[in-house]
C-alpha cells in the first residue's frame, strides 16, 4: 500500500484539470504537496485553496518543455528531501489534423506529454531506488491505446507514455525494487483541455474529472498497476486481436474516430 498521508508528492501540471483536483484531494488526505506548472496564476489559486484546508504546499514555476529547467527545479526539491510519489500529469492537446500541425506544436506535445516524464523520473527515481520505496504515476490516456483522427500527435505521445510505464515497470521488476508504477488511461474528461468534445457512444461518456482524480488516488493507494476508465476501454485489448479492418470498423461504429468533432480546447 502507498500512504498519501505524510508522503511528499510532486504533481506536474497542477494548476488546472486533473493535477489541481489530485492536489486538493491528496492535501485533504495529509499529503505534502509540491506542485509544478508554468501557469503562476493557476498555481496561486491552488495554493490558496490548499492553505485554506490548513495544509502546507510548495509551488514552483516550471516549463516542462525545458529539460534544464526541469533539472533545476528537481534539484531544488531534492535539497529538502526525496519524493515519495511522483505524478507526471502535465499534458497538452492541439486537436488539429495531421497536416495542419506545425513543427512547434508537434515538438511541444512530445516535450510535455512524453519527454518530461523521462527527465522527472531520471531526477527523482535514483533516490527512490536508494530508499527502496516510492511510486511513479503516469497520467496517459485511452488515446494511448487506440489511435484517433485529429489526435495524431497526442495519441503518439500517449502511446509513448504507456510504453514508458510498461518498460519502466519491467526494469524495476528486474531489479527487484519496491518502487511502484501506475499508468492511468482515462477517456476524454471535461477538464477544459477537451472542451467541445461530446459523447459519441453511451459506453464512452465524457468523464467527470473529480471521479478520475478520486479513482487515480485509490489506484496509487492500492499499488494497482493500471487504471482504464471507463471499464469499456478494456475492450480495446480484445479488439487488438481482430483483423485490422474489423478493428477499424468497430472504432468507426462506436464513433471513436469522431471523438474530436466539436473540439474547442482550453484557451
Amino acid at each position: 500500500m502507498t500512504t498519501i498521508s505524510g508522503s511528499r508528492i510532486l504533481i506536474t501540471g497542477a494548476a488546472s484539470g486533473f493535477g489541481k483536483l489530485m492536489a486538493l484531494q491528496m492535501a485533504q488526505k495529509g499529503g505534502q504537496l509540491i506542485l509544478w506548472d508554468i501557469n503562476k496564476e493557476g498555481l496561486d489559486v491552488v495554493k490558496k485553496e490548499i492553505k485554506v484546508q490548513g495544509n502546507d504546499v510548495v509551488t514552483m514555476i516550471c516549463n516542462l518543455r525545458n529539460r534544464e529547467e526541469i533539472n533545476e527545479c528537481a534539484s531544488k526539491v531534492l535539497e529538502t528531501g526525496s519524493i515519495d510519489i511522483l505524478v507526471n500529469n502535465a499534458g497538452i492537446v492541439s486537436g488539429k489534423s495531421f497536416l495542419d500541425l506545425t513543427p512547434d506544436q508537434i515538438e511541444s506535445t512530445f516535450e510535455i506529454n512524453t519527454l518530461a516524464h523521462f527527465w522527472t523520473v531520471q531526477a527523482f527515481l535514483p533516490e527512490m531506488i536508494k530508499q527502496n520505496k516510492g511510486h511513479v504515476v503516469t497520467i496517459a490516456s485511452s488515446a494511448g491505446l487506440v489511435g484517433t483522427s485529429k489526435l495524431v500527435d497526442y495519441c503518439s505521445s500517449k502511446f509513448a507514455a504507456v510504453g514508458f510505464d510498461e518498460a519502466l515497470r519491467a526494469e524495476l521488476r528486474g531489479m527487484k525494487s519496491k518502487v511502484r508504477t501506475s499508468v492511468i488511461c482515462p477517456f476524454v474528461a471535461n477538464t477544459g483541455m477537451f472542451e467541445g468534445v461530446r459523447r459519441r457512444f453511451f459506453l464512452l461518456p465524457v468523464l467527470k474529472p473529480e471521479k478520475v482524480a478520486r479513482k487515480t488516488i485509490k489506484v496509487i493507494e492500492k499499488n494497482r498497476r493500471r487504471l482504464l476508465i471507463p471499464k469499456f476501454v478494456y475492450t480495446s485489448y480484445i479488439c487488438r486481436l481482430f483483423p485490422v479492418w474489423l478493428f477499424d470498423w468497430i472504432g468507426d461504429t462506436l464513433g471513436v474516430n469522431k471523438t474530436m468533432e466539436g473540439f474547442v480546447g482550453r484557451n
